[in-house]
């Protein structure tokens, strides 16, 4: 594949609650509210009440308007492993969409623990299903989210704190993932230096035709370092735009951005119940996994790379011009699922498919034949009837002068 961006590369969205660097420095791509303002989860330590629901329908769905997705596709029969801090199963809008995965923090715990809120508002933007009285709701409703946790770093005043898996375990949860049945991976989390069991992970979950869709990282204002695994051939980078469509300050930028979404002042699920507002392209990252698990509903022909070059040729364009920062463009679900021209529903070159009749044009052409035909014979008629006429105008005066009698000499 030449280039990165036309290769169609699955790059990464950057993440709230992240798995540090290999090298020094944070990985947490946006920092999250003071604990008194999150929740108490069991066997977590933070203490506080959980927000409330929100009721405003949140403006990157106003953008996607998904009750246009609605009847073509939910997600159904695709599974999302979303890597990352868990993804608490207790929400009313999650509830039944969470499936038994794996906690490499706690051992024999299944990846339902979300002490820092981060993996379940991830998830949330994927397959959050509708409630009444919330406007709030996922890309993919009928997706089946697989939890599998790695990290509950947090960001307090400005200080990280929290545990996390090492790199090698964060490879090992990506072959995990893969061999206990994703079809989509997101990745909403950002390491900073290259590692060749990282590489290796990501080389196997492509080989299996698993999309993997990753975070450009939050560390544009702090020298834009690559962002690993999102900088690796066949991940879908994604970066951040705010409502406006403008590119996010703290979005990272680079080679390794295919295309961006909504990351600023998204709203998110947490925790038990209620919702609140975060950023960071960790929250990008799943409206582009969403809308992954919606193609590979709706096409299920098409591989992993296909899927990818769906995503990236059906953009919306941006405001502006810096490919490193916005990629091939906005994402577009509606388009990316409906879009028959895109390259990968495209004929062959070696030569035309046969041409489909339908039904509705065969009816219109015999209507349009049937037409053509009386108009013909109207014309004829209108003409007959003037030659007619203007026999009749000549002719009967002279033959009336003429006693109708035939011209001869006198």
């Amino acid at each position: 594949m030449p280039g990165r961006r036309i290769r169609l590369t699955l790059v990464g969205v950057v993440i709230a609650v992240a798995v540090p660097p290999i090298a020094p420095g944070p990985a947490v791509a946006a920092p999250l509210p003071p604990a008194a303002a999150r929740l108490a989860v069991p066997g977590c330590d933070d203490t506080g009440p959980p927000p409330k629901p929100v009721t405003a329908v949140p403006w990157a769905q106003k953008r996607y308007a998904l009750e246009r997705l609605a009847p073509l596709a939910t997600g159904a029969q695709v599974t999302v492993a979303v890597i990352d801090s868990g993804v608490d199963d207790t929400h009313p809008q999650l509830r039944s969409r969470i499936l038994s995965g794996r906690d490499y923090l706690d051992p024999g715990l299944d990846g339902t623990r979300d002490c820092v809120s981060h993996g379940t508002g991830v998830a949330s933007i994927i397959a959050a299903t509708s409630s009444r009285g919330v406007g709030f709701r996922g890309l993919a409703p009928q997706v089946k989210i697989l939890p599998v946790r790695v990290s509950e770093q947090k960001v307090i005043e400005g200080k990280e704190s929290g545990r996390y898996v090492g790199v090698a375990k964060f490879a090992e949860s990506i072959r995990w993932a893969v061999d206990n049945g994703a079809d989509v991976i997101n990745l909403s989390i950002v390491f900073y230096k290259d590692n060749a069991l990282l590489k290796s992970a990501i080389e196997y979950a492509l080989d299996k035709d698993v999309v993997v869709v990753g975070a450009a990282g939050n560390q544009n204002a702090e020298g834009n370092p690559t962002p690993y695994p999102t900088a690796y051939e066949g991940v879908i980078g994604v970066g951040s735009v705010d409502e406006a469509g403008q590119v996010s300050a703290f979005s990272q930028r680079g080679p390794w951005v295919d295309l961006v979404a909504p990351g600023a002042k998204v709203l998110v699920a947490t925790p038990e119940q209620g919702h609140k507002e975060d950023n960071g392209t960790s929250f990008a990252t799943p409206f582009v996994a969403g809308t992954a698990a919606l193609i590979r509903q709706y096409w299920p022909d098409l591989n992993a790379r296909q899927v990818a070059q769906r995503l990236v040729a059906t953009t919306d364009p941006a405001p502006g011009t810096d490919r490193d920062a916005y990629g091939a463009g906005i994402l577009n679900p509606y388009r990316a699922v409906t879009e028959t021209a895109a390259p990968a529903r495209q004929p062959a070159a070696a030569g035309l498919p046969p041409r489909q009749i339908d039904p509705e044009e065969v009816a219109r052409a015999e209507r349009r034949s049937v037409t053509q035909e009386r108009a013909l014979w109207v014309a004829g008629l209108a003409g007959a009837v003037a030659v007619i006429a203007l026999l009749l105008a000549v002719v009967l005066p002279r033959g009336a002068r003429r006693r109708w009698r035939p011209a001869g000499p006198v």
